[in-house]
């Protein structure tokens, strides 16, 4: 069981940095081409596409990080790397809901004034990285945890 939950865990925070990872270079690429109210009118109509794939992959790592915290607990130095992994995927969801959902929403409702949408935009880009770093770092330490 510990095995599968390992895996749950490296390779579900492993594809949940890679799903931001598209999100940012493939649709944030397309999104900066696009002028202001074009973006604005995109995101209105298919910004609830951006957020199907992220319940696909944390579900799975948030299992994967319990259970590794539960089967490594006795171990000391698992159990710091462990948390360490799971710090970096709270980390990212709590950006997520708070940064993000509103975020996404704004540009949903097309709320944003026209002239405040592209520096918005790099704002929410360059906050976008933070996430991927984030969810890298994570299944990172879960490769580390594992080799140890």
């Amino acid at each position: 069981m510990a095995l599968l939950f390992s895996i749950l865990a490296v390779t579900g925070s492993a594809m949940f940095a890679g799903v931001m990872l598209a999100i940012g270079v493939i649709l944030g690429g397309y999104w900066k081409s696009l002028p202001p109210a074009d973006f604005l009118e995109w995101f209105a109509r298919h910004g609830n596409l951006v957020m199907r794939a992220i319940p696909i992959v944390v579900i799975p790592t948030l299992i994967g990080l319990a259970g590794m915290l539960w089967f490594d607990w006795s171990n000391s130095t698992n159990r710091m790397i462990w948390f360490g992994a799971a710090g970096c995927i709270l980390a990212v969801l709590a950006i997520t809901v708070g940064y993000f959902v509103p975020s996404n929403s704004a540009y949903a409702a097309k709320t944003v004034p026209i002239d405040q949408v592209s520096g918005k935009l790099d704002t929410w880009l360059m906050i976008h990285n933070l996430r991927i770093i984030l969810a890298v770092a994570a299944s990172a330490l879960g490769v580390w945890a594992v080799s140890l």
